[in-house]
């Protein structure tokens, strides 16, 4: 493809490189470093004069540097008279900080906040995958191209889990309802939520099921998992039913002892789009009951893998490469809303 560079932030550059493969092409040569300040320094290594100008760079990892960056190299870009600069942001930063929770909170909006930025710096497009809140979007005041995992998402389930049409998807809160009807339509099977109340951030206090999975594949649904704390206490709480034995030494000694009755779902997985597995949260799916716990590539998971077998992940490069491509070509993405490219 002619006229069109694409360059990698330091966040996830395998999955750059991936992208760059996909489409026949090289990673633009750019140097990234900090001064001894910690200031960021961005070098454009080649020109970009008239070029379409293709960034990726992932909200992961050292998630203000990496923001940063991408801040400095779009401008860079833009001031090296590149024609169009597009921020390629599988896993969108700040996107939770979408809305004031409470009536007079002072909490701030950070999502508008790095929209701003993004724009100011001279981002003329972004694409993106499953935001938070599909609102973000009108954050912009630039074309947003809102791609989804979920194509990519019912591929796996019926190429992995058997007992797929006899399952129940199950969003993990309210606000997730959506998503996980709109799977369950696809697969022409149930679906139930789990209505949450927090006490504080990253901290669940009460749960309640609604719906029912016993003896069926239960497949907890959800755009991201930090903490892992809700799914962790979806799939042991409300999926499976726990029951303390009957000897009374064991009730009064040993409370802990427990016996596991399959009363509840016979299997649970767990796919996400971004899997963030900050904190405690290896150990937590580690100690959990899940089959898998499937996660998009939006953010690096080699190094989690390693620690915790249960995590799997779905290659998206091929949806972004596609959604790059077509865009330089000024054709529909809207396909990729259903289909996952060849």
């Amino acid at each position: 493809m002619p006229n069109i560079k694409i360059f990698s932030g330091s966040s996830h550059r395998e999955l750059s490189h991936k992208i760059a493969d996909r489409l026949g092409m090289e990673l633009g040569k750019v140097v990234t470093k900090k001064f001894s300040n910690q200031e960021t320094c961005v070098e454009i290594g080649e020109s970009v004069r008239g070029e379409d100008v293709y960034i990726v760079q992932s909200g992961c990892g050292e998630i203000n540097d990496n923001l940063m960056e991408l801040l400095i190299m779009i401008n860079a870009c833009k001031i090296a008279s590149a024609s169009r600069v597009t921020a390629v942001i599988p896993c969108f930063p700040y996107a939770r900080q979408d809305k004031k929770d409470k009536v007079g909170s002072r909490a701030p909006i950070s999502a508008k906040l790095v929209a701003n930025m993004l724009s100011v710096s001279g981002a003329d497009h972004i694409i993106t995958m499953d935001l938070h809140a599909s609102q973000i979007q009108g954050f912009f005041d630039i074309p947003v191209d809102n791609l989804y995992a979920e194509p990519a998402v019912l591929k796996w389930i019926k190429e992995n889990i058997a007992e797929w049409k006899t399952c129940t998807i199950v969003s993990p809160d309210a606000g997730g309802a959506k998503r996980v009807t709109s799977i369950a339509d696809r697969l022409n099977v149930d679906f139930a939520l789990i209505h949450k109340e927090r006490k504080r951030a990253n901290e669940v206090d009460r749960m309640v099921l609604v719906g029912d999975v016993t003896d069926r594949v239960a497949i907890l649904v959800d755009d991201m998992a930090d903490t892992c704390g809700t799914i962790c206490h979806a799939a042991d709480k409300y999926i499976w039913r726990f029951y303390i034995t009957t000897h009374s030494f064991l009730r009064r000694y040993c409370p802990s002892t427990l016996r596991l009755i399959s009363a509840g779902a016979t299997k649970v997985y767990a796919i996400l789009t971004h899997g963030i597995f900050s904190g405690p949260a290896i150990s937590r799916i580690n100690n959990a009951c899940f089959e898998a716990v499937v996660v998009t590539n939006t953010i690096p998971q080699e190094e989690k893998m390693k620690t915790c077998p249960k995590i799997q992940v779905i290659d998206i490069s091929m949806i972004l490469a596609e959604a790059i491509r077509r865009t330089h070509n000024g054709e529909s993405v809207s396909y990729l809303f259903s289909h996952v490219p060849l």
